[in-house]
């Protein structure tokens, strides 16, 4: 049972704040200097690996200014420019024109040549970035200031795919070791100038930045893996911006100082439709009639949620506006069939989550046993379809802010992450019409159609859209509040 945060011991949340004394101690950035003062940040992962922007490790290099790609993504996921100033395509090619009087960070000048070494290093890499999954590119320099980007087949979502954090662009010298350094690397508007292995990574403003100069000093990063110590930092002044405040911390923080924002990642049950009591689209139907979501959200997120009306939630506010309510089966009642529902621990709700749907089944009918491990030990088994159900937190909108490749991943019946076992053609074809159409309004249109094919289905039943929470100190101006967490402090950031 989940202990309501305001009840917590002063001696538990004592000693999460030592963890964090003397943190920023070695910084300058709590003393107002001639240029403003630096900001503070609480992460919740360290690097992983040496933030080499190829990994996961990119997002951070993103969050801090500190890294650009060739297009970045407005709100409704549509591509505009940043170190390219324009594109198109011609078939398999796309041209991209580079953006003139950018240097990186060392003072070297942006090029068509320095991007093509990026892409080239990009999509030759061992694993290669996410975004390049399942895709063959080439990057080759036609001139100066021009760089054409060839796929294998037709692809829509290239330019999207160029927004993501893996493909940013950093100077030649970025790759002369055997992993890619991105300190002094980088062409944004803070450069990267020190990092401590897992522990700290300090951040200078660039002046000679191609946009607008950056109105705070410096950035002085700390990496905080406990959700604890990172709200007691909040609350003792002794950082300026924190992320992901945990649930269980929110009420202990004030109110004005954390904001939730909408992630695009849902928390959903998935059923096995090839094998199993749920094979029977009756009886999927008669688990989606059952399930008390509201109560989920109240009682395990403490309100911090947002309930569930399709796969994709208020993270794209595109998807409520072009949503209609489509055809589903007629429910089944249970007979006391019994099921076994899998999940995870790595996610602390969703042990929870899980619990409190063996009680809402059980009284619909069913006899339920959960079975709960850690996610290194169950994946193989939820992908081999060896349960009735499972529980996922998913994040529906992967690296090129696009979600048709999460549907087509998770429910297609060549998906690779199929875990409800799905093999309906109305649903194929409606996946491949939206991997297919062009960027804009009419994507979103074919992506909305396939989630509606998808639910008409029941093979996923989505209950509950998470948020974030973040935390900003009464003095900052300025910090972003992004759903794909790409942005954080930008040249705009500042304490005052």
């Amino acid at each position: 049972m989940r202990v309501p945060a305001r009840l917590l011991s002063l001696t538990a949340v004592s000693a999460a704040s030592a963890l964090l004394t003397g943190c920023f101690a070695s910084s300058d950035s709590s003393e107002a200097s001639a240029e403003g003062k630096r900001i503070r940040v609480a992460h919740m992962q360290p690097p992983r690996s040496a933030l080499s922007p190829l990994t996961d490790d990119a997002f951070k290099l993103s969050r801090w200014s500190a890294a650009e790609t060739l297009v970045k993504l407005d709100k409704e996921g549509d591509a505009e420019p940043a170190l390219a100033t324009e594109w198109k395509q011609s078939g398999k090619t796309w041209t991209f024109e580079m953006r003139g009087g950018v240097t990186f960070h060392d003072g070297t000048q942006l090029d068509a040549k320095a991007v093509v070494n990026s892409l080239t290093v990009a999509a030759g890499a061992s694993p290669k970035p996410r975004i390049l999954d399942g895709v063959e590119l080439t990057a080759k320099a036609t001139d100066a200031d021009t760089v054409t980007v060839t796929t294998a087949t037709e692809d829509p979502l290239v330019p999207q795919r160029l927004s993501s954090p893996q493909l940013s662009i950093l100077a030649a010298k970025a790759y002369q070791g055997k992993t890619v350094n991105p300190i002094g690397a980088g062409t944004g508007p803070f450069e990267l100038t020190k990092v401590n292995g897992t522990t700290s990574a300090s951040l200078d403003r660039y002046d000679d930045y191609w946009g607008s100069k950056a109105k705070a000093p410096g950035i002085d990063v700390k990496f905080v893996p406990d959700g604890t110590a990172r709200a007691a930092a909040l609350r003792s002044g002794e950082a300026d911006i924190v992320e992901a405040i945990p649930v269980s911390q929110a009420a202990l923080v004030d109110e004005d100082l954390i904001t939730e924002v909408p992630m695009p990642r849902t928390n959903t049950l998935y059923l096995n439709t090839e094998n199993g009591v749920f094979k029977d689209a009756g009886l999927r139907a008669g688990v989606r009639e059952a399930i008390d979501a509201e109560s989920i959200v109240k009682g395990v997120y403490e309100g911090r949620a947002d309930l569930a009306e399709g796969l994709l939630g208020p993270a794209l506010p595109w998807a409520a506006d072009l949503r209609t309510d489509g055809k589903r089966a007629a429910a089944k009642k249970a007979d006391g069939q019994t099921v076994t529902i899998g999940t995870f621990t790595d996610r602390a709700e969703l042990p929870e989550v899980a619990a409190a749907l063996q009680q809402q089944l059980q009284k619909a009918g069913f006899k339920v046993k959960l079975d709960v491990r850690e996610y290194a030990n169950i994946e193989s088994d939820a992908l081999a379809g060896k349960f009735d159900a499972f529980i996922l937190s998913r994040a529906t909108v992967l690296d090129s802010g696009d979600p048709a490749a999460y549907l087509y991943s998770d429910f297609a019946s060549d998906g690779s992450f199929n875990l409800p076992q799905l093999a309906d053609p109305t649903v194929d074809k409606a996946l491949v019409k939206a991997g297919e159409t062009a960027t804009g309004e009419a994507r979103r249109k074919a992506i909305i159609e396939a989630e509606a094919a998808v639910l008409a289905t029941d093979a996923a039943i989505p209950m509950l859209h998470e948020r974030v929470i973040q935390g900003d100190a009464a003095g900052v101006v300025g910090a972003a509040h992004d759903p794909r967490e790409r942005e954080l402090v930008t040249a705009d950031t500042y304490i005052k």
